[in-house]
C-alpha cells in the first residue's frame, strides 16, 4: 500500500483530500503546516506529497528544498496563487507537477495515479541501461550511476532533470517537440503542461552551457523544440 502526506493548512482541504485518497485505496497521512510535514516526511517515508506552498512554520517551498536534497519522492504542489513564479520555482526546485485551487478532485486522483505509476516505473527498471558517461557541454552523464559530473565529481541533480538530460543524451542531434519530451521524459499520462519542460530546460542549461544565455549543447528549434547538440557535447 502507498503512503501519501498531505500538507495543508486547511482541515477541509487536508480531509476532503485524504478521504478521497484512501478511497482510492492509499494510507494517507496528514499535516497542517511546514514543521509538522517535515516530521511526518522523516517518520514516515512517503510515497508521494501533496503539498501546499503556503504553510505556517515553514513555506511549501523550503520544504521541496529539503526534500529534494534527501529523495527523490514525488511532489504535486497544491497552491490558490495562480501565478506562473510560484510554479516555477516549485518546478526548479524539483516539484514534479501542480494544481492550482480550486481544483477538481477527480484531477487530482489523476495526477496523482500518474506520479506513483512513474515512480513505480522507475522502481521497478532499475539502473539505467549500459554503463555509458557521455559528455554533454561541462558536464558528464553517467548513466548506469544515474548522476551528473563535473570534474569527475558528482554534482546535485533534479530526478527529472536528470531523466531529461538523459533522455537527449540518448539521442544526440534529433529535435523533439515539447509534448515529445514530456511523454518520454515525464510519461504519456502526465497531465501536466509542456511549460514544465521549458522550465527543466532552463534550469540544464545553467548547469551544462558555458553560456547558458546564448546555448549551444541544448539548443531551441524556433517553432519545434530543442535539440541537444552532439558536436557541441564536449566538457
Amino acid at each position: 500500500m502507498t503512503t501519501v502526506l498531505v500538507v495543508d493548512d486547511e482541515q477541509t482541504v487536508r480531509d476532503t483530500v485524504a478521504l478521497r485518497l484512501q478511497q482510492d485505496g492509499h494510507r494517507v497521512i496528514t499535516a497542517a503546516d511546514g514543521a509538522e510535514a517535515l516530521r511526518r516526511y522523516h517518520d514516515d517515508k512517503p510515497d508521494l506529497i501533496l503539498l501546499d506552498l503556503m504553510l505556517p512554520e515553514l513555506s511549501g517551498i523550503e520544504i521541496t528544498r529539503i526534500v529534494r536534497g534527501e529523495s527523490d519522492v514525488p511532489i504535486l504542489m497544491l497552491t490558490a496563487r495562480d501565478s506562473e513564479l510560484d510554479k516555477v520555482v516549485g518546478l526548479e526546485l524539483g516539484a514534479d507537477d501542480y494544481v492550482t485551487k480550486p481544483f477538481s478532485m477527480r484531477e487530482l486522483q489523476a495526477r496523482v495515479r500518474a506520479l506513483l505509476r512513474r515512480r513505480e516505473s522507475a522502481q521497478a527498471a532499475g539502473p539505467a541501461e549500459g554503463s555509458a558517461i557521455i559528455p554533454v557541454g561541462t558536464v558528464s552523464v553517467d548513466l548506469a550511476g544515474h548522476r551528473v559530473l563535473r570534474a569527475g565529481k558528482a554534482i546535485p541533480m533534479k530526478p527529472k532533470a536528470f531523466d531529461l538530460l538523459a533522455f537527449l543524451a540518448r539521442n544526440p542531434g534529433q529535435v523533439f517537440t515539447r509534448q515529445q519530451l514530456l511523454e518520454q521524459v515525464w510519461g504519456s499520462d502526465y497531465p501536466g503542461e509542456t511549460r514544465t519542460v521549458d522550465v527543466h530546460v532552463h534550469w540544464l542549461r545553467s548547469e551544462i552551457e558555458r553560456d547558458p544565455a546564448n546555448p549551444q549543447v541544448l539548443e531551441t528549434v524556433r517553432g519545434v523544440g530543442y535539440v541537444l547538440r552532439a558536436d557541441a557535447s564536449t566538457v
